[in-house]
């Protein structure tokens, strides 16, 4: 517990430094942890003799964000198109690689890669503030949801996936991250706090549903952590799993329900 509070005394300051300075720093910083996470998500593969074709998900992870920079996605589908072309075509002609091999290698870049790119969306929408939900909504999740699970849990989640979350506590997670994004919504933006209320229930959501599959992998290859890069917290996926689904259900529905 020591380490994960110094962990996040120092991360904290960090990651509202990107978000304020935002344009070519948050990219290259999303960026960064896109390759990281990748990098990890590969590798714990490699427990269940499944070989990713690494190159080619951190060759198209950085076309993805150099599309989005340069060309503000004109050639999104294409990059698509082309990694799933190109395993396909080393399934086609390797004897290397195997069906599992590939399927991984373009779900990871799916996954990871595709997924976090949202964090850049939300930051080049009209109001800015809306940057900060899907940190806010996984962050408080998971803190109330681990005080309300270690003061008043009873009853199993999914204890075949995550044996210590309950259902008291993903409720605590969801009534915390309603008010922390009320507080945040009426104290920066308050005439979107009817829709906040929507964001810190469905961000919540998303978020345990994001961290509950981080945790599915992990059991499926036989892992306690991604990784061990962050003290306290593990590696990059362990710390930015739910903020890889709630930043783009955040999105669309910003896209979808607010102008």
């Amino acid at each position: 517990m020591t380490k994960r509070i110094l962990s996040g005394i120092i991360g904290l300051p960090l990651l509202i430094y990107i978000i304020l300075s935002g344009g070519i720093t948050l990219i290259f910083a999303v960026l960064f942890i896109a390759l990281m996470g990748l990098s990890e998500f590969y590798k714990s593969f490699f427990q269940k003799n499944i070989y990713p074709i690494t190159f080619i998900g951190y060759f198209f992870t950085a076309q993805l964000f150099a599309d989005y920079y340069f060309y503000r996605q004109k050639y999104f589908l294409c990059i698509i198109f082309l990694i799933t072309f190109i395993l396909l075509i080393i399934f086609l002609f390797s004897k290397k690689y195997s069906p599992l091999d590939v399927s991984i290698t373009l779900l990871g870049f799916l996954y990871v890669s595709v997924f976090l790119l949202h964090i850049i969306y939300i930051s080049d929408m009209n109001v800015k503030n809306f940057i900060w939900f899907p940190f806010i909504t996984a962050w408080a999740t998971d803190t109330f949801a681990y005080f309300t699970g270690y003061f008043f849990g009873r009853k199993k989640l999914i204890p075949q996936v995550s044996p210590k979350k309950t259902v008291e506590g993903s409720i605590g997670g969801i009534i915390g991250s309603i008010i922390v994004s009320l507080v945040f919504s009426y104290i920066f933006m308050p005439k979107f706090i009817l829709h906040s209320v929507v964001i810190g229930l469905i961000g919540s959501i998303f978020s345990q549903i994001g961290d509950l599959i981080a945790s599915k992998i992990k059991r499926y290859v036989g892992i306690k952590d991604f990784g061990n890069i962050i003290p306290g917290h593990g590696g990059v996926l362990d710390r930015f799993d739910s903020i890889i689904l709630t930043a783009p259900i955040i999105y669309y529905y910003l896209i979808f329900f607010t102008n």
